[in-house]
């Protein structure tokens, strides 16, 4: 019986059952040695993107902080050669402005000596370096006579009748103004004419 066991083809079948697939079963497709080749290269990959990238943050940090220290620098330079700027302008005004004060001083100091011809040599060699002190630093007269009235430039003391002046004109300058580059340092006091009663 068993003989018989042994020579039929089914247990000749159930003995090579085992042996067709081998002792490690089905394998799978992609798995093995090529499957842990490309997830290593893709590791590799990653890793080298992700070097890049900190050098490029690095890079782009470090270019941040020198523009940020130049503006600073900048900022800094600007507000020196504002600080120059006023300081020496003040000096060069001041300076000119001594010439003006030695000639007045000469002045007073001959005045009681000096006839009134001298005197006004005097006072107009004065009035003439005060003129060339106001010329250089753009120190305008504002001297309105005929012009139309101008509050934001003129400061009107009186209003007077006026059969021959246009109203609202200036008809006669009290003191004079003055503006420095375009800005007022001084309204001109002036008179306005306005209709007479009869007009």
């Amino acid at each position: 019986m068993s003989d018989a066991m042994e020579n039929s083809p089914a247990g000749s079948q159930s003995e090579a059952t085992p042996g067709a697939y081998g002792d490690a079963g089905p394998q799978s497709p992609g798995s093995g040695a090529g499957a842990d080749r490309g997830a290593t290269e893709e590791i590799e990959a990653l890793r080298k993107a992700l070097t890049s990238a900190e050098d490029n943050a690095r890079t782009q940090r470090d270019l941040y902080l020198r523009a940020v220290a130049e503006l600073d620098n900048v900022r800094k330079r600007a507000q020196r050669d504002i600080e120059s700027a006023h300081r020496y302008a003040l000096e060069g005004f001041a300076g000119e402005l001594l010439a003006v004060r030695d000639s007045l001083e000469l002045g007073v100091r001959n005045g009681a000596n000096a006839d009134a011809k001298t005197l006004l040599a005097g006072q107009q060699a004065t009035l003439k370096l005060l003129d060339r002190a106001f010329d250089k630093y753009e120190i305008e007269l504002l001297d309105p006579a005929g012009q139309r009235f101008d509050p934001a430039q003129h400061e009107a003391v009186l209003m007077q009748e006026s059969a021959q002046a246009t109203p609202n004109f200036v008809l006669q300058v009290v003191q004079p103004g003055y503006q420095l580059r375009g800005r007022l340092l001084r309204p001109a006091r002036v008179i306005v004419a306005k209709p007479a009663d009869g007009a």
